[in-house]
């Protein structure tokens, strides 16, 4: 998703390698989770929903509203894709926790436990073609 010529939109981040190494330690080895493109860089999913993922240098987690209360306390902020447009639900991570593997985990792990409770997104219908 690149910005057409003209666009006031800011390009999109791409991970580094050091992002996308930190993501494939913390994210879980769960039956039912994937990993798959988003946003230019990678996500992973439960039951469809997204829970985590690396957007340029940051990694991002789905919260409910007390734990991402607790991750911005702790220096954490919002995950804006697009600036000024936070995505609900979601938080992006301190990157001081980067060196804190054992913390990432349980935190991944939480944000797993949260997307597993909310229904599965339903695939969407095969467009027509005309």
């Amino acid at each position: 998703m690149t910005p057409a010529k003209g666009s006031s939109m800011p390009p999109i981040p791409k991970a580094d390698q050091e992002a996308k190494a930190l993501f494939e330690s913390v994210v879980p080895d769960h039956p039912d989770v994937t990993v798959r493109p988003m946003f230019g860089n990678v996500s992973a999913f439960v039951n469809g929903n997204m829970f985590m993922g690396v957007f340029g240098p940051d990694v991002f987690l789905r919260l409910p509203e007390p734990d991402r209360e607790a991750v911005t306390a702790e220096g954490g902020g919002p995950f804006e894709p697009m600036p000024g447009r936070p995505m609900r639900d979601y938080v992006l991570l301190p990157r001081e926790w980067r060196d804190q593997p054992e913390m990432l985990r349980r935190w991944v792990a939480r944000s797993l436990d949260h997307a597993e409770a909310i229904p599965p997104k339903q695939p969407k219908p095969p467009k027509k073609r005309n």
